[in-house]
């Protein structure tokens, strides 16, 4: 439908997320309220507001899926492993019927998981970990296996052979305390690709049973290349896609973004879209600290982050004169729940001229509630940035 509605015009769109940006409150405040964010809250005078759920009402989605909501993906119909993110993020060229799984390297004591990140590992560990199971395990069952590092305690498996299938459970509980599971097979014909990879789990905790800290692995996410409508096709836009962490890069790939070259801190990605200003019309730009101290139960380290991204990040973004912003989050990842969560995204749209604005200051998921934008589903935002950046004519006589 986006195509038969198209304009096209000189517009520019910036779409910032905040991963796991809405909280919980702790002594009466979630983390937005709590942090000192003048100028998000100067904004949002300026601006619609509105709360997003990504995927249905009490549904707790991955970021995957969070983020294919955003792009105007349905995550219901999409439903995309984390492992095939990961890999495209890093780089990994995949081919049509492997199989990619995310791992955590994980500590495990008489049979229970005691740290499912390994204590998050330095990246220099995690590769060392990679050479020394690649080295002992590369082929099972003439099937090829690919190991490589992702960052910190996070690495993808491939796995590369005939007649493989991503319909597979997870051996990962997601929560410590508790054993690693037995992967299962989701589909009749993925009997073979479930023996094959509970047969590389128990060799790779044999391979890393002396190390102290990453004794053992976790796989979640299992999955294969979908088919989907590249996003510059689907919305006639030239999108980059700025991020840090390799899932996020692997995402934007996926769905056909110009994934763009960048340091490590937030300003190196400020810089970036700098450099890049001129050259296309849609960027997506990721912070992903939030969400690291949200699953971290840090309460006070999120608000911190919260307010340097609006006295450090904010002021340079709106001086480069978008005709469209938005700052949301994925999904809320609540410190006090050290996990994502179902509840929904505080969301702000910037659009001089085309936005109707909320008129007073504040920026917080109880203000949001009450925003003229109401409460939408994630899947609608890109129909609204095209409407707000005047990219969509009338429908219909």
């Amino acid at each position: 439908m986006f195509n038969e509605l198209h304009i096209p015009n000189e517009s520019k769109i910036l779409l910032i997320v905040l991963d796991g940006l809405g909280g919980l409150e702790k002594d009466g405040k979630t983390e937005l309220e709590t942090a000192d964010t003048p100028n998000l809250d100067k904004l949002a005078a300026q601006s619609s507001l509105g709360l997003t759920t990504a995927v249905d009402i009490g549904i707790t989605p991955g970021s995957g899926p969070a983020h294919l909501a955003l792009f105007g993906y349905d995550p219901l119909e999409n439903n995309i492993g984390r492992g095939v993110l990961a890999a495209l993020g890093i780089g990994y060229e995949l081919k049509r019927g492997d199989v990619a799984a995310r791992g955590n390297f994980a500590r495990i004591e008489e049979g229970v998981i005691t740290d499912r990140r390994a204590g998050r590992i330095p990246t220099e560990e995690n590769e060392r970990l990679c050479r020394k199971l690649t080295d002992a395990i590369d082929e099972i069952e003439e099937v090829k296996i690919h190991i490589r590092t992702v960052k910190q305690h996070r690495f993808v498996v491939v796995f590369e052979g005939e007649g493989l299938s991503h319909e597979l459970t997870e051996s990962d509980p997601q929560i410590a305390g508790k054993s690693p599971l037995v992967i299962k097979a989701l589909a009749e014909d993925a009997g073979k690709t479930a023996r094959i990879v509970n047969r590389f789990v128990l060799q790779a905790q044999e391979v890393l049973e002396d190390e102290d800290r990453a004794n053992t692995i976790l796989l979640r996410g299992f999955a294969s290349l979908p088919d989907l409508i590249p996003f510059p096709e689907l919305y006639e836009l030239n999108a980059a896609a700025i991020a840090t962490y390799p899932m996020y890069k692997g995402l934007s790939k996926l769905v056909g973004m110009n994934v763009l070259e960048t340091g490590s801190t937030w300003e190196d990605e400020l810089q970036t879209l700098k450099n890049n200003l001129d050259n296309y019309n849609f960027f997506y730009l990721h912070f992903k600290e939030t969400d690291a101290a949200g699953e971290d139960g840090d309460f006070d380290k999120k608000v911190k982050l919260i307010a340097e991204f609006d006295s450090a990040i904010l002021p340079e973004l709106m001086e480069m004169g978008f005709d469209v912003l938005v700052v949301t989050g994925d999904h809320s990842t609540p410190a006090l729940l050290a996990s994502h969560s179902w509840h929904p995204n505080p969301f702000l749209l910037h659009a001089p001229g085309t936005a109707l604005t909320e008129g007073r200051p504040g920026f917080s998921e109880r203000i949001c509630a009450r925003g003229v934008l109401g409460q939408l589903y994630s899947l609608e935002v890109m129909s609204l940035l095209l409407a707000h950046a005047k990219r969509l004519k009338k429908y219909g006589a």
